[in-house]
């Protein structure tokens, strides 16, 4: 709680030492919360003193929005700053985009008549500045309402008590976005048992459901992901692959979940298993080096890449400084997914990228939504001047501006999409999921609860974060893409995927194209029409037809029991040969006629290999060079 103020000139005293009743029980289990997760001993009595004084943590920068209800968000508004600093740059389409798409689902709830009706929802938003100790510290905002404390002995110097607005209470929280930060937050928000429903966290150890038991997320976990890849990869005949992750919960757990995969399925060798160090002194030498390292088994050209923008867009920079453009095969994960950013000046080097994303769709009402926001119009957003001046380069003639590399004065008539640049940001689907998610677990919380009472009950106000949770878990709707939204009993979403590739070249369309999907069921049919014609174009076209039916003809004459309809496996991928085509004839006269797995695996050196483990796998891939026939 925080003083809403004493008389004039009547400063609150405290005769004694506040008493060791329920706020000590909860500041001790706090306390013993923050020692597991290791926290430095300064942030440790930092955090502390902030909750138990009752402080506001970064309050003139949060956005505030009334309500019944009150969700809270998180948001990687800024990048992580240099050392020392806690925020740097602004992130247009991470932040600004996903934070707007928060607000833009609020106000739809609110209009909506029939989900929460009599209900308003508000909302209280922080920024994570991409750090995962700052969000913490953000976070305890969130918590301040649920800690007790004895203010008996609080007194203004007229002997009057002072009067206390006790801060809002957060019921659930949306976000946040990288691992590291939600689990980190995931630790405070179970504490004190405020269910958690992130749009973006995707490392497979939030799946615990023992330890990061409110947490949920409406994205598929990296598990799923590296299965996919992992199909991926076998299916194109590559059977060795290096590996690259960035530091952290994301990159390194998702590497490891693609390496225990394909331990598992067997048939698939890593060369190297490479680390991009997150604390960097000299950022172009250590990607330098990283290149030189993926570069000692040139065999292996496939790289799976499970790393944040910053280090895709460093390390395609360090592979064209070493000129080896058409060299690597990128297989890229969802942090890659169909981001142009990290491509910028390297399309070359990125040619031919394999790229994995949870299956989305771009939604058009945020389009009308976002392009419509002005500065006059959009005042709730504490960040929006600093959005306006890094997406029009331009400076607002406003105390605090933060632009300094321009002197071109903003006039608040630009207009986003028509004076600058406008695609909607990848995860905006799942933002929105994520608030419905929370929004149709209270509305059938309120029913229940609520049933002939207008509004929220005082049973509701008293219910608490885990029967919250328990509706969290049985949501099932469609969501914003038209796609259900449901979680299983770890919280986790259905594992859907769209796989694109990325091609500037042979094109009249320079881009992401959409090759594939994959479904959650753990198998992978990949139907490839052309695979015969394509790979062995060092062929005759007569030769090669013969050769893609002779199998056929020879069932039918000499074995036409076994001429029977192939029993057909759950859909889960549909990818063209053709597209793969010009990426996998690069170099064709080094390759023999029709192998094109043997691309990555002469003369493998087999004690650089991890010695794939057979096990029984409910994953199979099965190829057909020609459809089967009935």
């Amino acid at each position: 709680m925080k003083a809403q103020g004493c008389p004039a000139g009547h400063a609150r005293t405290s005769g004694r030492r506040p008493s060791s009743g329920s706020t000590m029980i909860r500041l001790g289990r706090l306390f013993h919360l923050l020692t597991l997760i290791k926290l430095p001993c300064c942030l440790l009595e930092f955090l502390l003193s902030a909750v138990a004084h009752g402080q506001e943590m970064y309050a003139p920068h949060s956005i505030r929005i009334e309500g019944d209800i009150t969700l809270g968000g998180l948001f990687p508004v800024h990048a992580k700053g240099p050392t020392g600093v806690p925020c740097g740059d602004i992130k247009k389409e991470n932040g600004i985009h996903r934070l707007e798409a928060m607000l833009y689902a609020l106000d739809q709830i609110n209009s909506d008549p029939e989900l929460l009706p009599n209900v308003t929802l508000g909302a209280r938003i922080l920024d994570t500045c991409s750090r995962d100790t700052y969000a913490l510290e953000q976070s305890l905002t969130f918590v301040q309402a649920l800690i007790q404390k004895d203010t008996s002995d609080v007194r203004c110097t007229n002997g009057e008590p002072p009067v206390f607005v006790k801060p809002e209470k957060v019921v659930g929280v949306i976000g946040a976005s990288g691992s590291s930060v939600s689990i980190m937050v995931a630790n405070i928000l179970r504490l004190f048992q405020i269910p958690q429903i992130s749009y973006a966290s995707t490392a497979p150890e939030l799946s615990d459901d023992r330890r990061y038991d409110f947490f949920s997320r409406v994205v598929p976990p990296d598990s799923f992901q590296a299965q996919a890849m992992v199909d991926i990869v076998k299916a194109l005949g590559w059977n060795y692959v290096s590996t690259l992750a960035s530091e952290g919960n994301y990159g390194e757990k998702g590497v490891e979940s693609f390496m225990q995969i394909s331990r598992e399925a067997g048939g698939l060798c890593i060369a190297q298993s490479l680390k991009i160090p997150q604390d960097r002194k000299e950022k172009a030498i250590d990607f330098d080096k990283i290149i030189k390292q993926l570069l000692d088994t040139p065999n292996a050209r496939a790289v799976v890449i499970f790393a944040n923008d910053e280090d895709i867009k460093q390390i395609l920079a360090a592979a064209k400084r070493a000129d080896q453009v058409g060299h690597f095969l990128w297989v890229g994960s969802d942090t890659w997914g169909s981001k142009i950013n990290p491509l910028i000046q390297q399309e070359d080097i990125a040619e031919g990228a394999i790229t994995i994303l949870p299956k989305r769709a771009t939604i058009e009402g945020f389009d009308t939504y976002f392009t419509t926001r002005t500065l006059e119009n959009n005042r709730r957003n504490v960040w929006f001047a600093e959005y306006w001046e890094e997406n029009f380069n331009c400076k607002l003639t406003i105390s605090g501006s933060k632009k300094e590399d321009t002197d071109r004065k903003c006039t608040g008539q630009e207009r986003i999409g028509k004076d600058s640049h406008y695609e909607q940001e990848g995860k905006v689907q799942f933002v929105i999921d994520a608030v419905y998610a929370m929004a149709h677990a209270l509305h059938h919380m309120n029913k229940d609860l609520c049933a002939d009472y207008p509004g929220i009950c005082p049973e509701m106000e008293q219910a608490g974060g885990k029967k919250l949770l328990k509706y969290i878990r049985n949501v099932n709707f469609n969501g914003s893409a038209g796609t259900p939204v449901m979680f299983n009993k770890n919280g986790d979403a259905p594992g859907r995927y769209d796989i694109f590739q990325y091609h500037t070249t042979n094109t009249t369309t320079p881009g992401y194209h959409l090759i594939g999907q994959w479904t959650d069921d753990l198998q992978l049919n990949l139907y490839i029409q052309t695979t015969t014609l394509t790979i062995s174009m060092n062929l005759s076209a007569s030769v090669a037809l013969g050769m893609l039916y002779m199998p056929k003809v020879y069932i039918i004459i000499f074995h036409p029991e076994l001429n029977v309809q192939k029993r057909k496996r759950s859909f889960k991928a549909v990818v063209t040969a053709a597209t793969m085509s010009s990426r996998l004839s690069h170099k064709a006269s080094d390759r023999p006629n029709g192998e094109a797995k043997t691309e990555l695996c002469e003369n493998v050196d087999p004690n650089k290999c991890i010695p794939p483990v057979r096990k029984s796998v409910q994953k199979s891939v099965t190829w057909y060079t020609i459809p089967p026939t009935v």
